[in-house]
Parts: structure tokens; sequence; C-alpha cells
């Protein structure tokens, strides 16, 4: 029994190695494609429901940001993680009152999307003491199901925040509509660039365009080519997700 889990996990190791391999390669082609170097991409891995090992074993592979969407599960996994050379992002929607239990823990978190958020992450970051980068998450599908600003109160949004203590803007972050067009996903990816430069060149106090958050395990590449510089893969890299 002992060697077939042995087996059995040298085969997942394996499965995350060549994922790996490929995720790095198609990152630096599609940053070739769109005029920049590889390095210029952040590469964070999605890992919802991964188990801390296997998030550990792709560290060790090169992995420099991984992101947890639920604030119970990275509670749980927070003393596992190897942080050492590793960024711990918080990429789910935010509940007010868990703010508090991220705070401190985390070095971004990429799903704000109302000043009520933003005022509770500026409060805790002031009584503890630090400083937290932030993305704002735009709706750009203006999909009802989803959390994240409209493009119509976005830059309001973005100003109120900016007048906040600890908290700093860093750049946008959105999940497009499902689209199995890819020229359809590209349009949004496309708008949400408009977007970033837009705000870029504003040049306000407390905001800086570093991050344009998008693309995931099905349409990275067209997210890279279409300007995104941080992308978030989780099945692509870690396998089919296994929910409990």
């Amino acid at each position: 029994m002992t060697e077939e889990l042995s087996a059995e996990k040298r085969m997942i190791y394996d499965s995350i190695r060549e994922n790996y391999i490929e995720i790095t390669e198609n990152i630096a082609r599609a940053a070739e494609k769109s005029g920049r170097k590889a390095e210029d991409i952040s590469f964070l891995a999605a890992t919802k429901t991964v188990e801390p090992e296997l998030i550990n074993y792709a560290i060790s592979l090169g992995l420099k940001k991984i992101g947890e969407n639920k604030v119970q599960e990275l509670l749980s996994k927070y003393d596992e993680y190897d942080l050492d050379n590793t960024e711990l992002h918080f990429i789910g929607h935010l509940q007010t009152n868990k703010v508090r239990q991220i705070v401190g823990k985390v070095s971004m978190i990429q799903s704000v999307d109302s000043i009520r958020l933003a005022k509770e992450i500026s409060r805790l970051s002031v009584k503890n003491c630090v400083s937290t980068d932030i993305l704002i998450e735009v709706n750009i599908g203006r999909e009802e199901n989803k959390s994240g600003v409209l493009t119509e109160n976005l830059y309001e949004l973005i100003e109120e925040i900016s007048r906040l203590e600890n908290i700093k803007v860093k750049g946008l972050m959105s999940v497009p509509p499902i689209c199995d067009d890819k020229q359809e996903i590209s349009k949004f990816f496309d708008n949400m660039y408009k977007l970033f430069i837009d705000i870029s060149s504003k040049k306000s106090d407390n905001v800086s365009m570093d991050f344009l958050s998008m693309g995931m395990s099905d349409d990275y590449q067209e997210a890279i080519l279409c300007g995104a510089n941080m992308i978030r893969i989780g099945s692509r890299l870690f396998g089919a997700r296994i929910y409990r």
C-alpha cells in the first residue's frame, strides 16, 4: 500500500512539474508576441482545494505567488505554506467581517470592489501597523452574479480609496464572462487594458497601476496578448479540482 501511494504521489508531482514547465513556456511565448519578456508576467497559482504539500512543491519549482479564494481555507493552510520566497494573495470575494483575519497575513488583496471594504482594510491595517496592497476588482462583463465594481463607478471608487491610510491601490483585477470564442474574451481583456492605461496616465497619489490581473487556466495566453501582467492559474497547474 505504501509503495502504491508513493507511486501515486510521484505521478502527481510529475504532472505538476510538467504543467508548470508548459505554462511558463506558454507565458514566455505570449509575452514575446506582446512585445514583453517572460519576467514581465507574474504567474500566480490559484490554490483553492489544493493541499499545502502540493502547493509547496509548485513553489519549489520556482512559483513566486499563490492565491486563495476563501478566508477559512487560507487560515487552515497558512502555517503550512512555504512563504520564504513566495507571496500569498487573497483573490476571492471578501466580506468585511473577515478582513481582520487576513490583514497582515497576505501580500495583496486582489478583490476590493467597494469603499466599505476598503475602509475596513484601511482601519485594520492602521491598527496592525501594516500597509496593505490591493487591486480593484472590475465587473467588466456587468454580470449580476459576480462581484466587482462597474466601469462607470471605477474612477470614483479609486479616488475615494486613494485618500485612505495604510492601503495602496496597485492595479486592477477582473474575471470576465466565460466565452467559448477567443475573440469575444479578448474584447473584455482589451477593455480592461484600456481602463488600466487610462488610470495609469492620471498619476494619482497613492495609486500605481503596477498590475493588471486577468486571465485564468483556459484564457491566460489571450489575456497576456491583451496586456495582462498577472495571470491566475489553478486547474491547468494542479489538475481538475476536487470539491468536498
